[in-house]
């Protein structure tokens, strides 16, 4: 099947593996203890106003998977038909932007789906029209068209697949996933796999649970399948993409590790910050609700490091905001806070790939309308490919925090993360660096460069909400200038604004910003 416009079949995928590295730096409170690095003050420079930043470029603290900013299609998509629009040339632009990375198909329809191997169920069984069978159907046309779109972007596609077909004794009937398994072989799709979406709502959804263990064993039942086809045999298989880790997804989990730990390729998990349904957009700001995700990593990865030490852990499913989100709200600049903001924890925290939830027409978390134009998170992400790598380093932040006074916590307003920059944006040499900045003050902040990136040139890649909706806008403008596609095939240029070596970095209230430092030749940065 051809792909829209000029994807030569087969050249993304040459593409794909190398299209980002990167290395962060996070403040000392997100990244452990370290000793601080030796900071001189500039002369004439006030401590309470100045924020001195180093950086230690000698060697990363972590390396995150290249596909660490994936995406994920709710399977809601299929309402309207047959999935044609996936064969959009400006869908796939887009999705090609923010490749290399992972595209997984599921959602809470996951559970409900199940395949025939036809291409036109509906004439051939007589019955309703598309629309009607496609809600409780994936077919074969369909999974082309998923497929390709995948192919086509330079995304490697994870199917979630019917955990909820059920024998009479609670076990998994994986009569259908064998069917869609074997169609995807003969068609030699190179694709991963799941079972089942959030398997803690089970009983919500139907009034029937599966417990950790049962499900642990359903999880080695499919990779015994996979063992059986040979296109297949070496596929990855991730789960169990359960949800938020309170009490009873502990135990659940808990299960499933000590039965199927070592079957998975990664441990996923997904998280929403605030219910749609009540949020404000001061909710955004908030830094208790951005410390949240770290107690949630914190559990996950004691219940891993328990049964499997070192087994990668994957944030698979990740929104602003429960319930579908908000219109003019989760879909808005103000929304992008905490994305960036998850996006440098976890790789602080050593979280192989994020998954976002999603990339399309999902309520109002997603990176693009059912318009196919992209909103204000798409163009943070867009960014965030083209400047960070995989390799994460250290930093030192001195003048940051204030006394802390009894009884109160002290949460900082100013995030700072960085990375070796990608190797593949071919504007930087290698050993440069990215700091990634996001600033929840109602004041702009000044940053002086100090130690290896003293006198360095730096480009700066500031991102504002654009027109008079403020943080609700969801049109954006990079260093002053309004960022729109230029036509269905071709993603704007993202130009920088050069500032002198040694100038004092000001940063906007309330904004989002990248800073390359250019020529460190840092050597944690120069190889792969």
């Amino acid at each position: 099947m051809p792909c829209p416009s000029s994807c030569p079949p087969g050249l993304l995928a040459l593409m794909a593996p190398g299209l980002a590295l990167m290395a962060t730096f996070s403040l000392p409170s997100q990244a452990g203890d370290r000793r601080a690095l030796p900071v001189e003050k500039p002369p004439g420079v006030k401590g309470r106003t100045l924020i001195l930043l180093d950086v230690n470029t000698k060697s990363p603290v972590r390396i995150i998977s290249e596909n660490f900013l994936s995406l994920q299609l709710d399977p809601s998509i299929i309402h309207d038909g047959w999935l044609d629009f996936l064969s959009s040339r400006r869908l796939v632009t887009l999705a090609r932007g923010l490749a290399p990375a992972f595209l997984r198909f599921a959602g809470k329809r996951t559970d409900f789906l199940q395949f025939h191997n036809v291409k036109n169920p509906a004439k051939s069984r007589g019955g309703p029209g598309p629309d009607y069978y496609l809600k409780n159907y994936e077919d074969a046309r369909s999974l082309d068209k998923l497929y390709n779109f995948a192919d086509c972007s330079g995304l490697h596609l994870i199917f979630a697949l019917n955990a909820l077909r059920r024998n009479p004794n609670n076990s998994w009937n994986s009569s259908n996933a064998l069917s869609l398994l074997k169609y995807s072989a003969s068609k030699k799709y190179n694709i991963s796999w799941e079972l089942g979406n959030e398997p803690n709502n089970y009983r919500t959804l139907i009034g029937r649970s599966v417990n950790g263990s049962q499900l642990g064993k359903d999880y080695i039942q499919l990779r015994s399948l996979l063992q059986l086809i040979r296109t297949y045999s070496r596929a990855n298989l991730y789960g169990p993409n359960i949800g938020r880790p309170r009490k009873n997804v502990i135990t659940l989990l808990e299960g499933f590790m000590k039965v199927a730990g070592s079957t998975v390729d990664a441990v996923t998990w997904q998280h929403y910050y605030i219910d749609g349904r009540v949020a404000k957009v001061t909710d955004f700001l908030k830094t208790r609700l951005l410390d949240t995700l770290s107690d949630q990593i914190r559990k996950i990865q004691k219940v891993v490091n328990m049964y499997t030490p070192g087994k990668k852990i994957w944030l698979e499913g990740v929104g602003t905001t429960s319930s579908g989100g908000m219109n003019n709200l989760s879909d808005s600049y103000a929304a992008g806070f905490l994305w960036l903001n998850t996006l440098g924890l976890l790789a602080s925290q050593g979280i192989d790939v994020v998954v976002r939830h999603s990339f399309l027409d999902h309520g109002h978390n997603h990176l693009v309308d059912q318009n196919f134009n992209p909103l204000p998170d798409y163009w943070l992400s867009l960014l965030y490919k083209r400047l960070i790598g995989p390799k994460v380093l250290a930093i030192h932040v001195a003048g940051l925090q204030r006394k802390p006074r009894p009884g109160r916590v002290i949460r900082d307003k100013l995030r700072i993360y960085a990375h070796c920059t990608s190797y593949h944006n071919h504007n930087y040499v290698r050993g440069s660096i990215t700091l990634y900045i996001i600033n929840l003050h109602r004041s702009r902040k000044k940053i002086k460069l100090a130690g290896t990136l003293r006198d360095k040139i730096v480009h700066q890649y500031l991102l504002q909400p654009y027109g008079k909706d403020g943080l609700h806008s969801k049109l954006v403008q990079l260093n002053g200038q309004p960022l729109a596609m230029v036509d269905d095939g071709t993603l704007p240029e993202l130009k920088p604004r050069p500032l002198r070596a040694g100038r004092t970095l000001v940063i906007p209230p309330l904004t989002m910003s990248f800073y390359v430092v250019k020529n460190v030749n840092a050597l944690a940065c120069r190889y792969r």
